[in-house]
């Protein structure tokens, strides 16, 4: 399991939070909050069960992040995440090539792509767990080949569910936006993770 240095903000008498994520949008969103945390690597089995919802399958995931850290960590806080995209119930995986994320664009033109997020807070101390899905709608606008082309040429967007970077130029292929909280989408969902948070006593601001 990877670990970073803790990021050195807010309150350093909080307990010890953990973000089980590598990811650096997540990161960058939970450096919002204004509290010090670590990230770590959970190493888990991301594949979904057969018939298994979009919405159980990140919340699933969700736990099984939290609990892989918790294994290192017995006196922690650790916040989980996991995000797919689906149209009509379709999962969207990451595209990995050009030619995946245009026709995953292509696919998308013209509907509404729904990002579900999962988020869990485990105490590791306590064995408490926090878990929800949060979900946020994409519209997409009707788009162009040529359109598409030149997005992906321009932000090689590979590794984005959905094959989007809606913090950079895919904003530029919505024609809106449906949801509680923007940082939904990114991958984060801050306003339920503020919620858990005080839950177990950490209050911000």
């Amino acid at each position: 399991m990877n670990i970073s240095h803790p990021e050195k903000r807010g309150d350093t008498s909080n307990p010890r939070l953990i973000l089980g994520s590598t990811s650096p949008f997540r990161c960058d969103l939970l450096k919002k909050l204004g509290i010090s945390f670590t990230t770590a690597a959970p190493d888990i089995d991301e594949q979904s069960l057969q018939n298994e919802p979009p919405s159980e399958l990140v919340a699933r995931l969700a736990l099984a992040k939290a609990e892989a850290v918790a294994t290192h960590y017995p006196n922690t806080l650790i916040i989980g995440s996991d995000q797919v995209a689906s149209i009509d119930q379709q999962i969207l995986g990451k595209p990995g090539s050009r030619e995946n994320a245009i026709d995953q664009l292509l696919a998308a033109s013209g509907k509404c792509v729904t990002f579900y997020t999962g988020l869990c807070l485990l105490n590791s101390a306590s064995g408490r767990k926090q878990v929800r899905c949060e979900t946020f709608h994409v519209y997409f606008r009707n788009l162009t080949r040529p359109q598409i082309e030149r997005y992906i040429d321009q932000e090689e967007p590979y590794n984005c569910a959905g094959s989007f970077k809606s913090e950079g130029l895919g904003i530029s292929l919505f024609e809106r936006l449906e949801g509680d909280d923007p940082n939904t989408l990114i991958g984060l969902p801050l306003i339920r993770l503020v919620s858990m948070l005080g839950n177990e006593g950490i209050q911000i601001p």
